[in-house]
Formats: structure tokens, C-alpha cells, sequence
């Protein structure tokens, strides 16, 4: 996977897997490939729930309420996944670096990638930038990749609801 300098593709992924949870190990390497992850992966029994437990590891990350606690969480899945980084060249498809052992199976990959790619997008963009749509009922993921930082909503539609729940709520007689 090419990790921009924002590691913006590695959220998105984490993103995408955690609004719609592929119901098989296939479901989630053809996820990573829609990401840009061309490597093989070695399939290990219990690949796809050990993924889902590395998806749910990096949810804590989302849901923690300072930065710290996210900084810590972060820290404590990237000494997890414990390689370190390398320059590859996948057979002439142009070099670039991976952050993981170069025959580490599915669940370990995403950690690393899902690891040190949301620590470089929050440490280059903002502690701040992921979290949880602002209209309740959703509870879908923001990876705010907004140009101000002020991404509340998961889409226009949870924002337009919002705004006429505020309007309708101030319309209301005492």
C-alpha cells in the first residue's frame, strides 16, 4: 500500500472495513486491494477474525476521548506489529516503504498499515480529525479530510438532519 504523507489511504480503508465488514477473508482482500495493497497475503486460520479484532482495536482509536489516550492506543498497536520500516520494490511497481515483515499475514498487515498510517495522518493533520458522526443516531466513522478541520458529519445527509433537527427544536414553543 502507498502510504501518502497524510497515510489519509490507510484511514479510509480502516473506514471503509469498519462502515461495511466483509463477511470473509476474500471480502477483506478485496477490500485492500480497492485501497491500493498489492502484496500476497499468507492465509493463516482464523484471518478474518483476527482482522476483525485489529478493526476493532483501531475503533478504539477513533472512540477515545483525548489525545493522549489515542496517542497511546496508537503507540501500543504500532510496537505490536514491532517491524520496521522497508523499502520495496513489488517486482518494478516503484519503490516505497512498508511497515511490516515481508511474509506477515492479512490480520498482521493491517495492523501495521491500519497503525502507522493513522499515526501519520493524525500527527500531520490534527489529533482531532477522526471520530464519530455528530447526528445520533449514526455512528458511522469521520476521517475528516476537510481542508479546516471541522468535519462533523459523516455525510450532507447526516448534516442536513441535524440542521433541521436544531431548527426545528428552536421553532418549537416554550
Amino acid at each position: 500500500m502507498h502510504l501518502n504523507p497524510y497515510g489519509e489511504y490507510a484511514v479510509l480503508l480502516a473506514r471503509s472495513l469498519a462502515e461495511d465488514w466483509p463477511a470473509d477473508r476474500a471480502g477483506i482482500v478485496a477490500r485492500t486491494r480497492e485501497f491500493g495493497m498489492s502484496m500476497p497475503f499468507p492465509e493463516r486460520a482464523g484471518d478474518h477474525a483476527r482482522c476483525r479484532e485489529v478493526l476493532d482495536e483501531w475503533l478504539r482509536v477513533v472512540d477515545a476521548d483525548a489525545k493522549a489516550e489515542r496517542a497511546a492506543l496508537l503507540n501500543a498497536i504500532m510496537a505490536e506489529a514491532s517491524a520496521y520500516p522497508r523499502l520495496t520494490d513489488h517486482h518494478g511497481e516503484g519503490w516505497h516503504l512498508h511497515y511490516r515483515d515481508g511474509d506477515d499475514d492479512l490480520p498482521l498487515v493491517l495492523r501495521a498499515v491500519l497503525g502507522v498510517g493513522t499515526a501519520l495522518f493524525l500527527t500531520t493533520r490534527g489529533m482531532g480529525r477522526l471520530g464519530r458522526c455528530a447526528a445520533a443516531p449514526c455512528t458511522r466513522v469521520i476521517v475528516d479530510t476537510s481542508r479546516n478541520g471541522t468535519q462533523r458529519y459523516c455525510s450532507p445527509r447526516c448534516g442536513s438532519r441535524a440542521a433541521v433537527r436544531r431548527h426545528r427544536a428552536r421553532r418549537r414553543p416554550a
